[in-house]
């Protein structure tokens, strides 16, 4: 974490504080979408429309699954930059670079050891 001056962090911490913001209201909106309607419609629904809403709220669970893994990566990414812990890899230890911060700044790992977690991951069958 060397390579990072408080200006780094100050602007890390803000990027941190926005995602963190717009996936609470995406949550937020997400569950207020996904509370069933009452079908006042008169009309006689068929099996392409079935299986539209099915598939609308497949991807939608999908959407909320994912926000909210990245909802945990923001807020734990927080807590190390509040423990000082943040910018190093947790798997080798080495300080993340700026750069990788800046796009990623709730990475927990430099780009290597990423692609290696990811590769472990899939072999392992999990997504």
């Amino acid at each position: 974490m060397d390579t990072l001056t408080q200006t780094h962090l100050v602007t890390l911490r803000n990027l941190l504080a926005y995602r963190l913001r717009d996936l609470r209201a995406e949550l937020a909106g997400e569950t207020a979408a996904s509370r069933p309607a009452a079908d006042l419609s008169p009309e006689v629904r068929d099996r392409k429309d079935i299986a539209s809403n099915d598939q609308s709220a497949t991807i939608g669970d999908a959407e909320a699954t994912r926000d909210a893994k990245e909802l945990s990566a923001v807020e734990a990414a927080l807590q190390r930059l509040d423990e000082n812990r943040y910018g190093n890899c947790m798997d080798c230890g080495e300080s993340i670079p700026l750069q990788r911060l800046l796009v990623q700044p709730a990475a927990e790992r430099c780009a290597g050891c990423q692609s290696a977690f990811e590769m472990a991951a899939h072999r392992r069958g999990e997504r």
